[in-house]
């Protein structure tokens, strides 16, 4: 029987070495390229055995207890902001009018909210993130906040496959690239954590048990989220999941909701999508009103940092700015961004594109806003390629500035040439992010020979 749909390729990463700055001269950053295909009689068998975990937790935070994503795909800001149901919601709720996405398509937006970047990620491929790398599961274990995913359609908790079609209809209903947390090889290849992947249905065993975990992220099906369908189908399913569970105590109390899309739908203006807070954490004062300060996807990790004071990923979640009514609990700045020019309707260079480049180290030097620094756990990994990264950029930085100096004496025409071109590069470079920031160090100094 056939069940699957239309798959990517596969990455596997051959080496289990550290994908990273100092390994990259050793190390197969080539990956091998296959299908993962599992068989039904296969995915029944593990179905009829897996066992979700029930993991709960009672960590009190200073602005919510509870943190629940949903995403929807593939919607204009103003297509939403139109949609009957979602127009609804937002009368209880708090509409994020500047709320940026990280890149196009899904895949790469789907990562960064859960691991503070994207690592170059440009298409719906199937993609294994390397063990070394942390994501937002790594903080709230520090501080034994439970967590969970809950995946409309998955055939069974901690499936790894490509996608799962309705086996009536053969819609596509389940897609890996919309399950942030499988996608990387730390949760998918942790038997401890992986069963907290779970399938939509067991979100309401939880809530029946008051089992439910303080983090997660849950995923409508191909159909629900509106990617093959229409916005209207997404607000009608958003509001019919979210409507009872506003006269549920157990879930709203204390509970922050936050609503939004992976992308917008055209790619060529700015990247910025609907985002709605809600839930019994947002103060009655700031319902049905507006916020317009500059968010992105990486601020969802940043809000739980300062929520429950945990330490940071040192990656995009370090710098981006937490929604506003929960700094003002704990007591964190908001910076002004100016968006004007900010699209993110392009994955910057990184090794999922570009092999050559290795995966970056996390910045730790990084304090984020509740000023604290790059998790422990996450320094003793990295150190030794943050050390040879941070030398490497220097070198080039240094190498950049004497041709600069060099091409300056020759004349002022040559000068001005080469202040023109170092501008060019430098702006160049911040664009790329800090996935390829020694790249665009490399790309200054070739700009300005």
């Amino acid at each position: 029987m056939q069940f699957l749909k239309k798959y990517g390729l596969a990455l596997t990463v051959l080496t289990p070495a550290l994908v990273s700055a100092q390994s990259s001269s050793s190390a197969n950053l080539t990956p091998s390229f296959s299908v993962i295909e599992p068989s039904l009689t296969a995915i029944e068998a593990a179905a009829a055995t897996v066992v979700p975990d029930e993991l709960t937790s009672t960590v009190s935070g200073k602005a919510f207890d509870r943190f629940v994503v949903i995403w929807l795909e593939n919607t204009d800001y103003a297509a939403a902001f139109g949609q009957a149901d979602l127009a609804y919601l937002s009368e209880s709720g708090l509409l994020l009018t500047n709320y940026f996405a990280a890149s196009h398509p899904s895949e790469p937006n789907y990562v960064a909210a859960v691991g503070g970047d994207y690592f170059g990620i440009n298409s719906d491929d199937f993609f294994q993130i390397p063990s070394n790398v942390s994501t937002i599961v790594d903080l709230l274990d520090t501080k034994g906040i439970s967590w969970a995913e809950y995946q409309e359609d998955m055939p069974y908790a901690g499936f790894s496959g490509f996608n799962f079609s309705n086996q009536a209809t053969y819609a596509n209903d389940y897609v890996r690239k919309h399950n942030p947390l499988i996608i990387y090889d730390s949760i998918a290849n942790n038997a401890s954590r992986v069963d907290n992947i779970k399938n939509f249905t067991t979100f309401y065993n939880d809530l029946h048990n008051k089992q439910l975990p303080q983090w997660m992220f849950i995923t409508p099906n191909m159909t629900n989220d509106g990617h093959d369908t229409t916005v209207d189908v997404a607000g009608r399913w958003t509001r019919n999941f979210i409507q009872p569970l506003m006269n549920n105590t157990y879930f709203w109390n204390n509970t922050l909701i936050l609503i939004t899309f992976d992308e917008n739908e055209t790619y060529t203006i700015q990247n910025r999508v609907w985002a709605l807070l809600m839930g019994g954490a947002l103060p009655k004062s700031l319902q049905n009103t507006t916020d317009a300060t500059f968010y992105d996807h990486y601020s969802e990790i940043a809000t739980v940092e300062a929520n429950w004071d945990l330490d940071n990923l040192g990656r995009g979640d370090a710098k981006a700015n937490v929604f506003a009514f929960v700094a003002n609990d704990t007591g964190v700045s908001i910076q002004n961004v100016d968006f004007s020019n900010i699209y993110n309707n392009k994955s910057a260079p990184g090794y999922f594109n570009d092999y050559m480049i290795p995966i970056a180290p996390p910045n730790l030097n990084a304090v984020n806003s509740n000023g604290k620094g790059v998790l422990p756990a996450i320094s003793s990994v990295w150190a030794n390629e943050y050390s040879a990264y941070t030398a490497s950029a220097s070198s080039a930085s240094s190498s950049a500035s004497m041709t600069a100096n060099a091409t300056a004496t020759a004349s002022h025409a040559a000068s001005s040439t080469s202040a023109a071109a170092a501008h060019t590069s430098s702006s160049a470079a911040e664009k790329l992010g800090p996935v390829s920031g020694l790249l665009g160090l490399i790309v200054a100094a070739v700009a300005l020979m």
